[in-house]
């Protein structure tokens, strides 16, 4: 048994772990939806660069800092502006998988739940590309910024009417920041180490490099937090109750994620 003062390694094992096929299944679903999807959002070139001269002119308005600012501090040194590319176009799936297949594996139902906010978040960001389609900062001359991946490589993103494997007028709201800031929240949720809040410098160091590389505006980045938030008001993580078992011990027992009006 383990002490009431004890930290929890793992779950009980009394929790399922959800079939594994099924799982990979839905995971590559959700991969293949974030890749694709906005793909059938594509063109609307005119309407997304007028987004983006509105989305600007405000954040001027709001008095929201400079995206200028980040980008001049990238750009004191090549090394820096590289690194911020590469961790742009190489962490954002490989560390969101390595999040979701450890929680499969040692945490399954705090999985269950954050597989769920993750695939209704990015249901939801895939509404707005065909509602309000946004040019990303870097194609906007009049910002100032340059696109520091074309420049200083690597790139992740082809010539716009070329590239058929992305849809660049899909810039808000920023998953890449959304599944930065999830993959946090979950591990903080999910593990009970005091530096469990350090997670929280993923998405700190996502939100500088998508903005600095002139991929992302501030308000992209706000936006993917509301409609997080959103998405964890309504699924609720496991939590453990406890229950008293044998010399004055207690065994940590965590409940079934919840989502309002679904079933597993």
């Amino acid at each position: 048994m383990r002490s009431q003062s004890e930290p929890a390694a793992a779950e009980p094992g009394s929790i399922t772990r959800p079939p594994l096929v099924r799982e990979l299944l839905l995971v590559a679903g959700l991969f293949l939806v974030y890749k694709f999807g906005r793909q059938l959002a594509t063109g609307h070139t005119a309407e997304a660069l007028h987004n983006a001269h509105r989305i600007w002119d405000l954040e001027r308005t709001l008095h929201l800092p400079s995206e200028v600012d980040v980008q001049s501090a990238l750009l004191h040194g090549d090394t820096l502006v590289h690194l911020a590319n590469t961790y742009y176009a190489t962490v954002h799936f490989p560390a969101t998988l390595a999040f979701l297949v450890w929680l499969y594996l040692k945490r399954p139902a705090h999985y269950v739940w954050a597989r769920r906010v993750l695939a209704v978040v990015t249901a939801a960001a895939l509404v707005l590309p065909f509602t309000f389609p946004l040019a990303p900062p870097r194609m906007l001359a009049a910002t100032g910024l340059i696109d520091t991946a074309r420049v200083y490589g690597p790139s992740v993103y082809g010539p716009p009417s070329s590239d058929h494997l992305s849809n660049q007028f899909a810039a808000m709201p920023s998953l890449h920041f959304g599944w930065a800031l999830m993959v946090a929240i979950g591990l903080i949720v999910a593990t009970r180490s005091r530096r469990r809040w350090l997670w929280l410098l993923h998405p700190a160091i996502t939100l500088l490099v998508i903005v600095g590389t002139a991929n992302h505006y501030w308000l992209d980045a706000i936006v993917a937090t509301a409609m997080l938030g959103a998405a964890l008001a309504l699924i609720h993580p496991p939590h453990r109750t406890a229950t008293t078992a044998g010399r004055g011990t207690r065994t940590l027992v965590p409940d079934e994620p919840v989502l309002a009006g679904a079933g597993r």
